[in-house]
């Protein structure tokens, strides 16, 4: 079979990166035609400095990589340093890319590719915030008939909030394009908290991470170590969540995860519930189902992917 082709609209962030690593180490299932950057994590000019350090670091240069939305459709920009630290990438010091930032945006990336490869062939992979995701369709709503499906990360329903009670940070940021999303009628699977939170990093994987004797494993190791020292604090686990590689290993082995199709709906008035998935898990309503909602998976299967296909770059 064909590699799937895929964009991975980004704001790394430390599991952006690993994330984005397991796509560039599996061309033989996924094509990545673009990558864009959106404000996220840390601001957009840090986060299309990551991208393309993250491309360099993998060998990867030939995969564009387009400037999107520096701040939500309606909102001022919220950021998380305070988890990522101020360059987004903390934990390892990599020298400055070399690559150019691509000549398109990202939204116009994104409606470019679409309408190029025959339709139904081209899934959008968000890890941040929907911005561009919901720019696009704006600018041409057109393509939503042309995507194949969106798979994205954000949201909760029995973990409900990491950055208040109700929300989860990609969404809590720009709630109005996650809202514009989960109403385009685009096929969407989603990685909420309540999977990413069971794909908890261990101090054995680390250390296998670092045994592999690679330049990326102890890149990786050393930004995960830094990353995950903020979540272990605040949840008092042994280990921090992987949230953002969920989205690529369920397209590399969608057998490691299970869910089930569900209505999902966005709080765009509330001051109090901003950003909340009220996701109808239950079937409670007579709201259609508009996205597969995934709630669990094999840890030691994910884990071993990553240790794979990371331990091929």
């Amino acid at each position: 079979m064909a590699p799937r082709k895929i964009i991975i609209d980004t704001d790394p962030g430390q599991d952006d990166a690993v994330a984005i690593l397991l796509a560039l180490a599996s061309p033989q299932d996924l094509e990545v035609l673009a990558i864009t950057a959106v404000a996220g994590n840390v601001p957009l000019h840090r986060t299309s400095r990551n991208a393309r350090v993250i491309c360099e670091l993998a060998g990867r240069t030939d995969v564009p990589v387009h400037d999107g939305a520096e701040a939500p459709l309606r909102r001022t920009l919220v950021t998380a340093e305070y988890v990522h630290g101020k360059s987004g990438l903390d934990g390892y010091d990599l020298p400055e890319p070399t690559m150019p930032v691509a000549s398109l945006s990202a939204a116009e990336a994104i409606i470019h590719h679409v309408r190029r490869e025959p339709p139904g062939t081209v899934t959008l992979c968000p890890l941040g915030p929907l911005t561009n995701i919901a720019t696009a369709l704006m600018s041409a709503p057109d393509i939503a008939e042309r995507i194949a499906g969106i798979v994205l990360m954000g949201g909760a329903y029995f973990e409900v909030g990491n950055v208040t009670p109700a929300a989860e940070f990609n969404i809590y940021v720009d709630p109005e394009a996650a809202d514009i999303v989960m109403k385009s009628g685009i096929d969407i699977t989603i990685m909420p908290l309540d999977v990413t939170h069971k794909a908890l990093i261990t101090a054995p994987w680390l250390e296998g991470m670092k045994a592999l004797g690679t330049h990326v494993g102890d890149v990786v190791c050393s930004w995960l170590d830094f990353y995950e020292r903020f979540d272990i604090e605040k949840y008092g686990g042994a280990g921090g969540p992987l949230h953002d590689p969920c989205v690529i290993a369920w397209l590399l082995k969608p057998e490691l995860f299970t869910g089930r199709r569900i209505n999902v709906e966005i709080e765009t008035q509330s001051d109090l519930t901003r950003g909340m998935t009220v996701a109808d898990w239950w079937g409670v309503t007579d709201r259609a189902p508009n996205a597969l909602f995934i709630g669990d998976l094999d840890a030691s299967g994910f884990f071993d992917l990553l240790s794979d296909r990371l331990g091929r770059l």
